[in-house]
């Protein structure tokens, strides 16, 4: 087949590419929930204090930050589903570094790459993403972003187990050859989504700053990273937390986050559910405030059972923030409303457990984690502060044989054509929008 025919050659379907999609987020979540599960023995490994492991996490922030507008970039350049199979691919080959790290400067250069390769991964799936979601006509990103969640409860119950009898090294490089099989099915349909209409394309390489609101994205991304503070927190301190103040065996330990993470599953699996009868506004704010009762009690209570049970909360209100933070900047302001609000989200996820660690040093881990119910609430706060119409989601209902077309201004959509057996009308989006 020549070149130009392959490039006429028509997109996956659909239900394919989001499969494939899914993966890619059930991978990046296993390759970071089998880092998290291992924490405590790198640290131990290395001879890192709470102060120096703090730092080594920086590097791992610094790395992903720096890539993520690169990746944002190269998405709208090569499209997000070749920089989705790359990143699916470094990120699980970048895995395998921390374990071979035997002092904190090598932890540090180990984490930088990590970092690198997470950052991008992150940045293009979520990207790619938002397309799958144009495409389907209605929220799919909190399920994508539920696979992610499935990703990590999966590797941190795997590193749990397996933390008694395998060295980290051995662990991580497992953990490579997992990712590397499951994208030797994604990549190619990854890949294959790009093969899009000219429209589509136009569509995708649209959003340049005259027509997005920053302000907007900016707080949209404020709000997904005061809560994914929370999420970093939890990945990186949270089995350190039961440890050391709570006395848990290494396998109950590893519990916190694999329930924490089971948690933020389940309520991304009833995100569309949950949007549809609550509204966007009161799903941002009540999952918020939810998460920050539930932190406050993980870290005040001195049984192990109660503060399993709070990181369990904390996952279930945080499940679906991050993911309508991030599909409403993609729906404001295109793909790169998508790059600039996951760059300062993931500020939160990503700068949270160097912070921690810093003041875990001077105030206590206790202490320290307590700041993950300080941000939810302020991310609530931000919510309430956000124009009505920058967080309510069009719903785009089917009736019968007839289907619904976005009418756009500009990159927003203002109304919706109804299409069917009968003809076709308008239909003002105020009349069809939640919350």
């Amino acid at each position: 087949m020549s070149r130009s025919a392959l490039s006429r050659s028509a997109p996956p379907p659909l239900s394919r590419l989001r499969t494939a999609v899914a993966v890619l987020f059930a991978l990046d979540g296993f390759v970071f929930g089998s880092w998290a599960a291992r924490v405590p023995d790198v640290s131990a490994a290395t001879g890192a204090s709470s102060t120096t492991l703090g730092f080594a996490l920086l590097c791992l922030s610094l790395g992903a930050l720096a890539c993520m507008q690169l990746t944002g970039a190269l998405c709208a350049r090569l499209g997000a589903g070749l920089v989705s199979a790359l990143a699916g691919v470094g990120v699980s080959l970048a895995a395998v570094l921390p374990g071979l790290s035997g002092s904190v400067p090598s932890l540090c250069a180990a984490l930088l790459v990590f970092g690198a390769a997470t950052g991008m991964a992150n940045v293009a799936a979520n990207s790619l993403g938002v397309q799958v979601e144009a495409r389907a006509g209605r929220p799919v990103l909190s399920g994508l972003h539920a696979a992610f969640s499935g990703g990590g409860l999966l590797g941190a119950l795997a590193g749990g187990l397996v933390s008694a009898s395998l060295a980290v090294a051995a662990h991580l490089v497992a953990v490579a050859v997992v990712g590397l099989a499951a994208m030797a099915w994604a990549a190619p349909v990854l890949v294959a989504a790009e093969r899009a209409p000219a429209r589509a394309r136009r569509v995708r390489g649209a959003g340049r700053a005259e027509h997005r609101p920053t302000a907007a994205l900016v707080l949209l991304g404020a709000v997904a990273g005061a809560t994914a503070y929370g999420e970093g927190a939890l990945s990186d301190w949270g089995a350190l937390h039961l440890r050391e103040n709570l006395h848990a065996v290494p396998a109950l330990a590893a519990a916190g986050y694999a329930g924490f993470s089971c948690a933020m599953a389940a309520g991304r699996l009833a995100g569309g559910q949950l949007v549809l009868a609550l509204g966007e506004r009161r799903l941002l704010v009540g999952g918020a405030l939810l998460a920050a009762a539930g932190s406050l009690t993980a870290v005040t209570t001195s049984s192990l059972p109660v503060a399993l049970a709070g990181y369990a909360v904390v996952g279930l209100g945080l499940a679906n923030v991050f993911p309508l933070a991030i599909a409403r900047a993609g729906a404001l302001g295109g793909p790169s409303g998508v790059a600039l609000a996951t760059t300062v989200g993931y500020t939160g996820l990503l700068g949270g457990p160097p912070v921690i660690g810093f003041l875990a040093e001077h105030a206590g881990l206790p202490t320290a984690l307590g700041t993950v119910a300080l941000l939810a609430g302020a991310a609530a706060v931000l919510v309430l502060g956000l124009d009505g119409d920058r967080i309510r989601r069009p719903v785009l209902p089917r009736a019968g044989d007839s289907w619904v077309v976005p009418v756009a201004a500009g990159l927003r959509p203002v109304a919706v054509r109804v299409r069917g057996g009968a003809g076709s009308y308008v239909r003002d989006l105020q009349q069809l929008s939640v919350g």
